[in-house]
């Protein structure tokens, strides 16, 4: 059989949630709802692009204000739940290539053992400070200025399986930091921590007022414990193109070509840049600043107007596609920046498929697993399939 998809694109929309998950509750996140109180913020998103795409029709009884329902959307639309066990970036990235995280990783509500913050502070020749969940921003900001005078580093953890140590670019140099988030990856990686992520949160800036955290940022996630679906699609030979902080995800298994990017402008550029490239087989883009930038931070607006940024690339982006290309916009867990705490939200995902290639798109099944995804591409692909997901391939034509 010949596959239908020369090239397939994913990007993801990183936190953009379409409304609280059915297990929303087991997560304290009853009522969250990213999409839904971002446009409500905006007084209504101009995205005419995802409108066109069926953004709306996702859930036409509540649609997303200033996205009107389509009579006839051009792409496949549905939305997705996650089986993970958390709602962290690696879980929602690795169930996407078909590696659900059911073991729930261990979260640090009460800062971390004293065990562990000593032996990050004989490596580092610094002493720990904070050591407790924060705001990132919001640290720094309280931090910053003492973290410059002595050169101490600052720890701090959220509501996800996460450590991350900030500290000034001028006063503690880049690779000395990521030398010291690589030791605390190593220390946090079994039993009794079983971290998912360690962190590198460098800043710049000259005071409180103007701290700014960089796009130096480094991600050192768990190496997948099985195969991926880029690892099976690399193994076929096929292409496997990451941008953004894809590569850090899944620490750079399965993956051929990476780009880091500094902001959702860079990535998209990116991406738009390498549909003009003659590839065969899959790529993969997320776009941090939703996430990062403004659903942490709780800033409605500011994330609707990227959203509304996201958009206009959007449509240079469709102008290239081709009768081959597939494009998916998925998102990969919630961050409601209209909602109480700063932690990410137990949320569906939104689920939008396109091709030049459709006469027209219709609704599709609801997802039970993020895994779906990857079983529609390695079908796609014929490659080998992964353990988890039903492909909706045969579903679109």
């Amino acid at each position: 059989m010949t596959e239908k998809f020369k090239r397939v694109h994913i990007i993801v929309l990183d936190s953009v949630g379409i409304g609280e998950a059915s297990d929303a509750a087991k997560y304290g996140d009853e009522g969250c709802d990213t999409l839904g109180h971002t446009a409500e913020a905006m007084v209504g998103l101009n995205a005419p692009n995802l409108a066109r795409l069926g953004l709306s029709n996702i859930r036409p009884e509540r649609p997303i204000l200033g996205v009107p329902v389509q009579p006839q959307p051009a792409a496949y639309y549905s939305k997705m739940h996650e089986v993970s066990a958390g709602k962290d970036s690696m879980d929602g990235h690795w169930e996407m290539m078909g590696l659900p995280v059911l073991t729930p990783l261990h979260t640090f509500p009460n800062g971390f053992p004293e065990e562990l913050i000593s032996k990050i502070e004989a490596f580092s020749g610094r002493k720990v400070i904070w050591n407790k969940p924060a705001s990132g921003t919001e640290i720094i900001k309280k931090l910053g200025e003492r973290q410059m005078k002595t050169g101490e580093l600052i720890v701090y953890t959220s509501g996800d399986s996460v450590l991350q140590i900030a500290a000034h670019e001028k006063v503690i140099p880049l690779e000395e930091l990521y030398k010291i988030c690589e030791y605390s990856r190593k220390l946090t990686i079994d039993e009794p921590y079983h971290l998912g992520r360690v962190i590198a949160r460098p800043f710049l800036g000259d005071n409180a007022e103007n701290f700014e955290r960089t796009a130096n940022r480094r991600d050192l996630t768990l190496v997948p414990p099985e195969k991926t679906v880029l690892d099976l699609l690399a193994e076929a030979g096929l292409d496997t193109l990451a941008i953004g902080k894809i590569n850090d995800i899944f620490s750079g298994q399965g993956i051929k070509e990476g780009w880091h990017t500094v902001s959702n402008d860079d990535g998209m550029e990116r991406f738009i840049s390498i549909l003009d490239r003659d590839f065969h087989g899959l790529s993969f883009t997320n776009l941090v600043d939703f996430d990062a930038k403004y659903g942490h931070r709780r800033e409605p607006v500011l994330f609707g107007k990227a959203i509304e940024t996201f958009d206009r690339q959007l449509g240079q982006a469709l102008s290239k596609l081709k009768e081959d290309d597939l494009l998916i916009i998925t998102a990969d867990h919630g961050n409601d920046p209209g909602f109480r705490g700063t932690d990410h939200t137990r949320e569906y995902v939104p689920l939008l498929v396109y091709s030049p290639a459709f006469a027209a798109g219709q609704e599709l099944p609801v997802r039970e697993t993020f895994a779906d995804l990857g079983a529609t591409i390695t079908d796609n692909f014929k490659t080998t399939m992964p353990k988890v997901g039903t492909s909706f391939l045969d579903a679109l034509k």
